[in-house]
Formats: C-alpha cells, structure tokens, sequence
C-alpha cells in the first residue's frame, strides 16, 4: 500500500500536474495545501496523541495496514507526514520516515534491517556517535560493524562477507573531511545484492542528493542544516525505492509482529518505510513531536538560500586558515588542496557543505591546551556539541565528540589532539576572520 503521506511529488493545480517543480518551489510546497477547513497557508501544529476513527471496521482497516491513515502519533501525524513528505521530494525518493533525532533515525534503519549474526561494512570515517552505537549497541543485538578506510574500494570489497546486511558511509566523513566515491561504494553493494545507507547531514539535498548517485537510503540529522537554527532535534529516513526487497529476509520474510504479513510483498518499494514505521518506530517509541516536525519544516523553506551563504562564508574561511602561518592543515574539500577536491567537485557541485575541520599548530604546553585556549578566545563561534546551526559553531573533537573513542578508533577516524572542528553560520564574513584573528592573537600572546 503506498504511503500518501511520503510521496515526492508536491501538490499543484491539475493543469500543472506534468510540470517538474524547482528545488526551491518544493522546499517551500511540497507535501501541503492550504488547510481546507481554516485556509491557513502554513501547516499546522496538530498537537494530539491520538485521532478518532469514523467507525469500528475503519480502526480494524487501520491497525491491519489494510488502510492507510492516523492511529496515534506515536506513528504518524499530519504535521510529520508534511515534513516526511517534504523531505521525500528534495531527495528525489519514495518516502520518508521522520523519527526523534538523527541517532534515531540511523538506529530505526539498523533495527528494521538487521538481525543477530548479521554484519555492516561501514566507513571509518563517521561522527563519535555513529561510531560508538555501530561497535556498542548493535554488539548487543548481535550485530558486527566492520570499518574500513572509506576512500579506499578495494577495503571495501574485501571487508565483505557472506552475512554482510549493509553498508554505510557519510557524504562528508565527520570531522576528517573526506569525500565518499558514493556511485563506486553503491556498485560494490549491487553486486554483493545489499543496500548502501548514506548519512547525508553535512550536505543536505541542496548540495548532494544520494539517491540520484546510487544510494539505497539516506539518512539525515534534521536538526542540523534542515533545522538550521538549533532548536529543534530530529531525524528523517528517506527510502530512494531502487533496491529490490523481495529477496531481503527482514523486509521479505512473513513478520510475526503482523500476523505473518510479508512486508515487501505487500507493499511493494514501500516495504522497507513501511515495516520501519509500523514495526520499528512502534515498538522503540523514536517519534519526533509535531511541534518540532513544525519547526523543521520553517527551517526547510530557507534550505538552499542559508546554504549557499554557509558554503560561501566556510570557502573563505577555509582559504583564510590554509594561509595562517599557526596552522598546520585544513580539511576541507572545497580547497583544491584536499585530496577530495575532485570528489566534491563531483558530488558537491554547489560546495562540499560548511563544516571542516582544521590543525592548529601547537603552543609549549602541547596541542590540547593550545587547542583549548584558541576556543576560549573565540566571541562569535560558540564553542557547543552541534553543528549546521546559523550561528558560527567551534568544537575540540577529541575531548568532546570523539571522546568515547580509544586512542586507536580516534588515530583510526583521523582525530587527533590539535584537530579543531568549525560550523562556519551565516555572519558577516570580516566578523567571523576577525574573531578567529583575535584568538590566533591570544595563543600567540
């Protein structure tokens, strides 16, 4: 059964039904109209648990996935379905699946594909969180996470194995700054007939769309670049409907949790959301609330104008810090000194994103304490656990991020102790170079 509330294409006139619709008109209209009760042209805040059934069979329809509509919100809410919605059409996918967070989102698609016994190949190359749930909690549902170098295929084809599940890689490696080569990495999970999971946070489907690179699901931190204004956490699965199913024993195979109904079978590339929503977000209770699905959606209708100017102020900045005499390297792929130049030229056309990373060059009293009193000179970047905020943002990844990570997993993630993490926002660029001046000034003092 099709999920009407996660289809990609935007509501229009009749007479316009064949036209294809611009990135900005979708951000800004798909997945509502004006409401036909009231008029009002934003989406509503539907602020409820639970909604009432029209009759007794309706509600057996209902719970039975023979009918689609609103059980409790738990589930599914007009105001989620909206930003599902919403999210769908950027990314040129299916569906979508809005959960509490983006851990939650990222542990909602484990859960519904994977089983114990099963294996992951997974990039090394992914932010602290990721990581640790991937060697930690999946551990304990029997699941084995194998890293490898994502920049290079031949670890990747050589990392699988007969129970391999899935693979998983970010756009944008968090916070090393690498670049995934995401058409050659889906080719390797063709061939092996398993889907390609992308978190694709740091770009957003502005810069980067994954799907359209061979992807199977993307992934997304909403409450980064989509939110855009750090108020509001959530997550967003997004099925691309290219994989087959059919022969996949999670989605395929008859789900005693539904009377034996075959997930896949019925409902065809729908499947995979379907069984995520009516199956895994049931039963872990990962919802995002109406009120932040809202909130979510006012930051969608700027997406592509504040990303064009966070891409332009972190290109300047960046070029700034590779010429600053106390630093000794900066990751960023928009430089065409980084080994992933031609890869973000290749995916990320518009710019590879606002968030990089760079090394200070160490003071007497070593790297950490140099690092420490750079950010706490800083005025303009707040020195925070997030990123993708309007707001210039500044983080030591080592003691903070990455911190739950051994000295082996941080030298094999690329962290070291004099790696700064930038979040460059939407100021006045001369004000962010002159706060970052003022604070080489005072490691220099």
């Amino acid at each position: 059964m099709p999920d009407p509330s996660s289809s990609p294409t935007p509501s229009a006139p009749e007479a316009a039904v064949d036209h294809a619709f611009g990135f900005e008109t979708r951000m800004l209209h798909a997945g509502h109209v004006p409401d036909p009760q009231t008029g009002a042209r934003a989406v509503p805040i539907y602020q409820t648990t639970s909604y009432v059934f029209d009759s007794a069979d309706e509600a057996a329809h209902l719970f039975e996935l023979k009918q689609y509509g609103n059980i409790y919100t738990r589930i599914n809410n007009p105001t989620t379905a909206a930003f599902e919605e919403r999210v769908a059409s950027l990314e040129n996918a299916t569906g979508a699946l809005a959960t509490a967070s983006g851990m939650a989102a990222e542990f909602t698609v484990m859960m519904t594909l994977l089983e114990p016994g099963d294996e992951v190949v997974a990039s090394a190359h992914l932010y602290g969180g990721t990581r640790t749930m991937f060697v930690h909690t999946l551990r304990k549902m029997g699941v084995t996470v194998h890293f490898v170098d994502p920049t290079n295929l031949d670890a990747w084809q050589a990392a699988l194995t007969p129970q391999t599940r899935a693979l998983y890689g970010e756009t944008i490696g968090n916070p090393q700054g690498s670049v995934l080569d995401i058409s050659r990495v889906a080719a390797i999970a063709d061939a092996h007939g398993v889907p390609l999971i992308i978190d694709n946070t740091f770009c957003t489907p502005y810069l980067c769309r994954p799907i359209d690179h061979g992807a199977h699901i993307v992934v997304h931190s909403a409450t980064k670049f989509m939110g855009g204004h750090g108020t509001s956490i959530g997550g967003v699965i997004v099925d691309g409907g290219t994989f087959d199913f059919s022969d996949y024993p999670t989605i395929a195979d008859p789900s005693p949790a539904y009377h034996d109904l075959a997930f896949a079978e019925t409902f065809g590339e729908y499947g995979f959301l379907m069984k995520a929503r009516a199956e895994t977000l049931r039963d872990t209770g990962a919802s995002i609330s109406p009120f932040n699905a809202f909130l979510l959606l006012q930051g969608l209708e700027t997406l592509s104008v504040r990303m064009e100017r966070h891409v332009a102020n972190a290109q300047a900045v960046a070029e700034y810090l590779e010429a600053h005499p106390q630093v000794d390297w900066v990751a960023y792929p928009g430089l065409p000194s980084s080994p992933y130049h031609a890869l973000a030229e290749q995916y990320t056309p518009r710019g590879p994103g606002a968030i990089f990373s760079f090394g200070l060059s160490p003071g007497p009293d070593g790297p950490r304490a140099t690092g420490k009193q750079f950010i706490e000179a800083l005025e303009l970047f707040s020195h925070l656990a997030n990123v993708g905020d309007a707001r210039s943002l500044v983080i030591h990844p080592a003691s903070t991020t990455h911190q739950q990570l051994s000295a082996a997993e941080l030298e094999e993630s690329g962290v070291g102790p004099e790696m700064v993490r930038l979040s460059v926002g939407l100021e006045t660029l001369d004000d962010l170079l002159w706060d970052l001046d003022r604070a080489f000034h005072a490691i220099r003092s």
